[in-house]
């Protein structure tokens, strides 16, 4: 299994994503501060991981500070303002911060060690969550066909196994013949430099594809489902997810292929009505002008690159958690889940 991050007594070691997959590089994050770095950087990326990278920054913080409660509201702070679309960011933070706040009275020795043992339990259960969310959605993908990618939503976008892609590995777990299309993704390029390498790794039949080729191959016939992964789901089933996403959604529908996404509990964010109200992170326009360092649009052009979308829940099939499989009406399937 692909090590995503990992707590050292070093410091916090992850790989380096920004160099696949020419390189693998692992870096290691030595405070809080060069967390919040890698995470806005995108050295880490994939909501579930950020959350795991965001509780083991608060931890490294509260090892090296010497007056926690003067410092817990900076580090919580610094991690939080790191990108504003995934919610499993603030949902880890917040997790830290309840258990910073239960325990206050007691001495400082004891409370950074909780702290460390709290994140080291993030990343456990992530792992276990997405293992759990293969199973419920395995059963979803049709035998003998190609399921439709888009983006990384794999082992590198959480602490192993992964949301989507964990649904394809457990998929072939039970002896589906499936093969994968992953779309590119632009500007970005996670489904070219991570989700294909990831899956080939994995000896997982993949075939790479440009953005724009998705609704060819949607309307061929050969794709049997299209499955994603999310940065936040709004209580409605409005699903944020990388750029373009939307757009595929659409094609899906209009051929008749189901669309699912696969996302823990704690991508769904409920206080929101609906996807309106998910604020969406705008990337550096050298995403878009470069790629990997070479200038590939004329200077001074200007540029969007806002790095989500989200897609009206009319698009969406089924949302495909830990505790089971969502369906429209997704403001009654969504809460109840999240009860369970």
């Amino acid at each position: 299994m692909i090590e995503t991050i990992e707590w050292t007594p070093e410091g916090v070691v992850m790989i380096d994503q920004t160099k696949l997959p020419k390189e693998e590089i692992y870096v290691t994050c030595r405070d809080y501060v060069e967390v919040a770095d890698a995470i806005k950087t995108m050295i880490i990326r994939g909501a579930p991981a950020i959350g795991v990278a965001a509780a083991m920054g608060v931890a490294i913080g509260a090892l090296k500070s010497e007056d926690l409660p003067a410092d817990m509201p900076v580090i919580c702070d610094t991690l939080a303002r790191t990108r504003p679309t995934a919610v499993n960011l603030f949902w880890a933070i917040d997790r830290m911060k309840r258990l910073y706040e239960g325990m206050a009275a007691q001495p400082v020795e004891a409370i950074r060690q909780r702290l460390v043992d709290e994140a080291l339990l993030v990343k456990v259960e992530d792992i276990a969550i997405n293992e759990a969310m293969g199973r419920h959605g395995a059963d979803l993908i049709p035998d003998g066909k190609t399921v439709l990618t888009h983006c990384n939503a794999g082992a590198l976008a959480t602490a192993g196994y992964g949301t989507a892609l964990g649904v394809i590995r457990a998929a072939v777990a039970q002896g589906k013949k499936i093969d994968v299309f992953a779309d590119e993704t632009r500007p970005f390029l996670q489904g070219a430099r991570l989700t294909a390498w990831e899956l080939q790794r994995d000896g997982i039949d993949t075939t790479l594809i440009t953005d724009n080729m998705a609704g060819h191959f949607l309307k061929s016939g050969r794709i049997g489902c299209v499955v994603v992964g999310a940065d936040r789901i709004a209580a409605n089933g409005d699903v944020a997810n990388k750029i373009g996403t939307y757009g595929v959604a659409v094609l899906a529908k209009e051929n008749g292929v189901p669309f699912y996404v696969a996302a823990p509990i704690s991508t769904l964010d409920l206080t929101l009505a609906s996807g309106d109200l998910i604020p969406i992170e705008e990337r550096p326009s050298s995403e878009v002008t470069h790629v990997h360092g070479v200038e590939m649009a004329p200077a001074g052009i200007s540029v969007a690159n806002p790095a989500f979308d989200v897609t009206p829940n009319r698009y969406v099939s089924a949302i495909i958690t830990e505790r089971g499989v969502a369906r429209p009406p997704y403001t009654e399937s969504l809460k109840a889940l999240a009860k369970a």
